[in-house]
C-alpha cells in the first residue's frame, strides 16, 4: 500500500478574488501554503498538480447551462451569484482547477500513487447546487470527485463525511436519491443553509444514504468523536465504502467568526483518526479530503497541520485515547445520537 500522504496546492487558487471583507478570503490559502513550506513541513508531502477540470466533468454534477453561466463571467471583475457569492475575471478557471486538482488527488489515491490526499483548493464546493452557486462556492469539488470515483474507477460505494460547521446543501442534494453515495454530515442547526434536518435521510433507491446530524452551538471535540464512533463508524462498516471522502471545514474551531463549535486542533487529529480507521478497515485506506470552511487563520492552520500530521503517520491517536476523550461528552449528546438513529434505523442492520 502506498505510503505517501499528497497535497494540492497551487498558488492560482489565490487568483478567485471575494473583495476586502469577505471570510472567504484568499489569506486562507496563504496562511495554509505558509505552514506547508515552513521548514518543520517542507518536503514531507507529495505534491499533486491540479488540472483543470474538464466541462463534461463538471456536468456530471452541474447543469450545462450553469456551467456556461459561470464561464460567462471569465475576464469580468465581479460578476454577483448569490448575495455571499461572487465570481471574479479569473474565478471560472480557478474553480476548474480547484475540481481537477481534487479529481487528480482522487486517481492518484485509486492508482496506488498515494495512500491519502488533503486538497487545498478554492474556492470551496459543499454549497453548490446543479444550478447555482451559494455560501462562497460555485463548483461542487466533492461532489464531483464522488462521481469520478464512481464513473471514472468504477466504484459503487463512495462515503462522504462533512463536519463543515454549515450543511452541505449541494452535496446532499446530489446523491439525495443515489445509494451509491453515503453522505453524513454534522453541522450547526438551525443555520445556513437551513438545510440538513434529522428528517432529511434520502429519498426512493437512496433512503437511509443521507445521515444529517443537526446540532445547536456549543458541542466540541468529546460530542463530535462521540457522534463519529457512535453513528458514522458502525454505518461505515456496514456501507463497506470504496473510497472515504471529507469536506473539511475548519469552522467548527472553537475560534471561528462564523460559529459556535468548540472543536479544538488536536479534535480535529481525533476525528481524522476515526476517519482513517474507516477508511484502513473499509478500503485499504483510501482517503481524500477537501477545505471547504475555516475563517479563524491560526485555527485554520492549526487544524490542518494537526490533520495532516494523523493522515501521514507523523502522529497517530490511540484507540485508548479515543476512548478516553469520548467519555468525557456531556450527556446530552446522547439524545441526538439516539434521535439520529431512530431515523435511519430502518435501513441499516447495525443499528436494528
Amino acid at each position: 500500500m502506498a505510503s505517501a500522504t499528497g497535497i494540492v496546492k497551487d498558488y492560482r487558487y489565490l487568483r478567485h478574488e471575494t473583495g476586502h471583507y469577505h471570510p472567504e478570503s484568499p489569506k486562507r490559502l496563504e496562511s495554509i501554503y505558509k505552514m506547508l513550506e515552513s521548514p518543520e513541513t517542507a518536503g514531507k508531502f507529495v505534491e499533486v498538480k491540479p488540472r483543470f477540470a474538464l466541462e463534461e466533468e463538471l456536468e456530471m454534477i452541474h447543469k450545462r447551462s450553469y456551467v456556461k453561466m459561470i464561464a460567462q463571467s471569465a475576464g469580468k471583475d465581479h460578476t454577483y451569484l448569490d448575495p455571499d457569492t461572487e465570481a471574479s475575471a479569473e474565478s471560472y478557471d480557478v474553480a476548474k482547477l480547484a475540481v481537477g486538482g481534487f479529481l487528480n488527488a482522487v486517481d492518484g489515491i485509486v492508482k496506488g500513487e498515494l495512500r491519502n490526499a488533503f486538497a487545498f483548493v478554492r474556492p470551496p464546493g459543499h454549497h453548490a447546487e446543479a444550478d447555482r452557486a451559494a455560501g462562497f462556492c460555485i463548483f461542487n469539488n466533492v461532489a464531483i470527485g464522488a462521481m469520478h470515483a464512481i464513473r471514472q474507477h468504477g466504484m459503487k460505494r463512495v462515503l462522504i463525511v462533512d463536519w463543515d460547521l454549515h450543511h452541505g446543501n449541494g452535496t446532499q442534494h446530489s446523491f439525495y436519491e443515489d445509494p451509491r453515495v453515503l453522505y453524513f454530515s454534522t453541522h450547526q442547526y438551525p443555520y445556513y443553509p437551513g438545510t440538513g434536518g434529522l428528517q432529511e435521510i434520502g429519498r426512493g433507491d437512496g433512503m437511509g444514504y443521507t445521515v444529517n446530524v443537526p446540532l445547536r452551538a456549543g458541542p466540541g471535540d468529546a460530542e463530535y468523536l462521540r457522534i463519529f464512533r457512535r453513528v458514522l463508524q458502525p454505518l461505515a462498516f456496514d456501507y463497506m465504502p470504496e473510497i472515504v471522502l471529507l469536506s473539511a471545514g475548519f469552522d467548527i474551531y472553537f475560534r471561528d467568526p462564523l460559529g459556535g463549535m468548540k472543536v479544538t486542533p488536536s479534535g480535529f487529529g481525533m476525528l481524522t483518526r476515526v476517519l482513517m480507521d474507516i477508511a484502513d478497515e473499509c478500503c485499504g485506506g483510501k482517503f481524500a479530503a477537501v477545505l471547504e470552511g475555516g475563517y479563524h487563520l491560526g485555527g485554520l492552520t492549526e487544524g490542518i497541520k494537526v490533520v495532516l500530521d494523523e493522515m501521514s503517520s507523523a502522529t497517530r491517536v490511540t484507540e485508548a485515547d479515543l476512548r478516553r476523550h469520548e467519555g468525557e461528552a456531556d450527556a446530552s449528546i446522547n439524545r441526538t445520537i439516539e434521535t439520529v438513529i431512530s431515523q435511519i434505523k430502518p435501513y441499516w442492520k447495525c443499528f436494528r
